[in-house]
């Protein structure tokens, strides 16, 4: 694989794990929490679409979704889409940095075994 398209992968892949550290900032925010806990769905749908975070990580997807296109035109699917499997290394490291989220041992193990078969494939 071309090291221009393994670049555009891994900024596409780092867009999509990026955005889901936003999207998950912006609903811990309070009043996106009062609102997700209020059952009504326009005052959920305003409060979640106006929060600037949200806005940010539908931004990036987006932006990452046009970047994953222009691979796709290029690369063999196969070979392509396993990346998609680091973005859960991302989620997990930002979570663990952003959010305090637990990052246990069987965590790491999967995290591990995620990038051993990102590796063979890649180099396949």
């Amino acid at each position: 694989m071309p090291s221009r398209d393994l670049l555009l992968i891994l900024l596409s892949v780092s867009l999509s794990g990026l955005a889901q550290a936003c999207f998950k900032l912006g609903v811990s925010a309070a009043p996106t929490k009062a609102a997700l806990g209020s059952g009504s769905i326009p005052g959920i749908v305003q409060t979640v679409v106006l929060n600037p975070a949200v806005l940010g990580g539908l931004a990036m997807y987006g932006i990452g979704t046009l970047i994953w296109l222009s691979v796709l035109s290029r690369a063999d699917l196969s070979r392509a889409y396993p990346f998609v499997g680091l973005s859960f290394i991302i989620t997990a490291v930002l979570g663990f940095w952003l959010f305090h989220e637990n990052l246990g041992a069987s965590r790491i193990l999967g995290t591990g075994l995620v990038i051993a078969g990102v590796v063979l494939i890649g180099r396949g």
